[in-house]
């Protein structure tokens, strides 16, 4: 049955992470927790969903089931990226399900700028609605303050020795200079086991003090993810019909002493070599974009902003659209993805590059999506983020970061820049 009723109570404020700390071992936990700032007003609480889809796509990543009237609102997906990659790579071994969907009735929306908690009640008719907003306001209350766990794995370990990265960038190098494509974003992996009685919800609660604009916990059976991410995919707002991506390229790692760190960002946004892949991934969106905008409504807005974040700084871009007539989420989505700052240009090619290089790359760098009771969408590209399987009552974890590597890479200076995104997961999970 579609979604048919909504009621929506303000509450006073309670912190987002206490209380999805209160909720933490339900069905189908959910926490979307932003950091407040410009592009994270709202932060997202929830569990116990009531319909889930969980399967593979067509190699196209046709996103039908999108279009279902039950999964128009208060949904939360994720798309992993070799679902998008296998029209360019071909069938893989698949690490993750290619879709992964949930529809919750209750939901706590925190809007962190009014200083107000939202409980979100829906159903098939007004008295379902109401019951919904009941359970969602009683969460509230099973707020449980965070308290700062141990590390949960004892070790970290890279699936790769280093100098098979090297010899990966300068491979995709050589590739430029012959002309097969202009950038490919090429990752390393680590992973692990967590000790025996330690969650994955345990790393949402050490990255606390790295808030970023798009964090997440999601568990949904025996599969979890924890993302620290940074970059936005995707927003549409079906009312003014704005489409909006902020991709990023270029990074610099922070440095400690203040004066190094300010070098460091200037560094970054004087770099002609960062600008240029920047603007390549501008022009992939853009392309992309175009499919389904309206004719002549795509544009660059910003180039090339300094975002600064507890581990890297960043050069982002935003680029916006209007939707054309009758274009919804799963349009949005198909159009799009995978995201052209983590595949690069020309995308399909880059993305058969990718696979010679990587085993598949499963959660990281697909997209966490939430689908609003307006139809209004938010989808995060999943850098920063480990993913999680239990087997045996046992978590492991695997966790990924790359670089876009152009003409004149350095492949000593694309791995440190793996090693600096890594290194606020690799905290979270193992200690320094």
């Amino acid at each position: 049955m579609s979604v048919r009723a909504v009621e929506t109570r303000v509450r006073p404020w309670r912190d987002p992470l206490a209380v999805a700390n209160g909720l933490k071992t339900r069905d189908g936990a959910l926490a979307l927790l932003s950091d407040g700032g410009g592009l994270g007003r709202w932060s997202f609480v929830a569990a116990e969903p009531d319909r889930v889809h969980v399967g593979p796509l067509s190699p196209g990543a046709d996103l039908a089931v999108l279009r279902d009237p039950d999964f128009a609102a208060g949904v939360v997906g994720l798309l992993a990226y070799d679902a998008g990659a296998r029209v360019a790579t071909g069938p893989r071994d698949p690490v993750w399900p290619d879709l992964m969907l949930a529809r919750y009735p209750a939901m706590l929306a925190f809007d962190h700028h009014a200083g107000e908690a939202h409980a979100i009640g829906r159903g098939d008719d007004p008295a379902a609605a109401a019951a919904a907003a009941d359970v969602a306001g009683a969460w509230l209350a099973g707020a449980v303050d965070p308290v700062r766990p141990d590390p949960p794995a004892r070790a970290f370990a890279a699936e790769a020795d280093p100098r098979a990265y090297l010899d990966a960038v300068a491979d995709v190098v050589a590739r430029i200079a012959v002309g097969e494509l202009f950038q490919a974003n090429i990752a390393r992996a680590w992973s692990g086991s967590l000790v025996r009685g330690a969650d994955p919800f345990d790393v949402m609660l050490r990255l606390a003090g790295r808030a970023a604009a798009y964090g997440a916990f999601w568990r949904l059976g025996d599969r979890a993810i924890v993302s620290n991410s940074p970059e936005l995919f995707l927003t549409f707002d079906p009312v003014a019909r704005r489409i909006e991506t902020r991709p990023i390229k270029g990074t610099r790692p922070r440095h400690v002493d203040p004066a190094a760190d300010a070098a460091l960002a200037a560094e970054l946004q004087a770099s002609a070599k960062d600008r240029a892949e920047n603007l390549m991934i501008v022009d992939l969106m853009r392309n992309d974009l175009s499919r389904v905008a309206a004719t002549g409504s795509v544009a660059a807005e910003r180039l090339f902003d300094l975002e600064s974040h507890p581990t890297v700084h960043h050069l982002v871009s935003t680029v916006t659209a209007r939707a054309g007539p009758g274009v919804g989420p799963a349009d949005l989505l198909e159009a799009t993805f995978p995201p052209g700052s983590i595949t690069g240009a020309p995308k399909h090619q880059a993305m058969k590059v990718i696979a010679a290089h990587e085993p598949p790359r499963g959660p990281w760098c697909g997209s966490l999506f939430l689908i609003e009771d307006d139809g209004r969408m938010t989808a995060s590209v999943l850098i920063r983020t480990a993913s999680f399987q239990r087997a045996a009552g046992r978590w492991t974890f695997r966790a990924l970061a790359g670089a876009g590597i152009v003409a004149d890479s350095a492949p000593a200076a694309e791995l440190a820049e793996t090693e600096a995104k890594i290194s606020a997961l690799r905290e979270a999970l193992a200690g320094a």
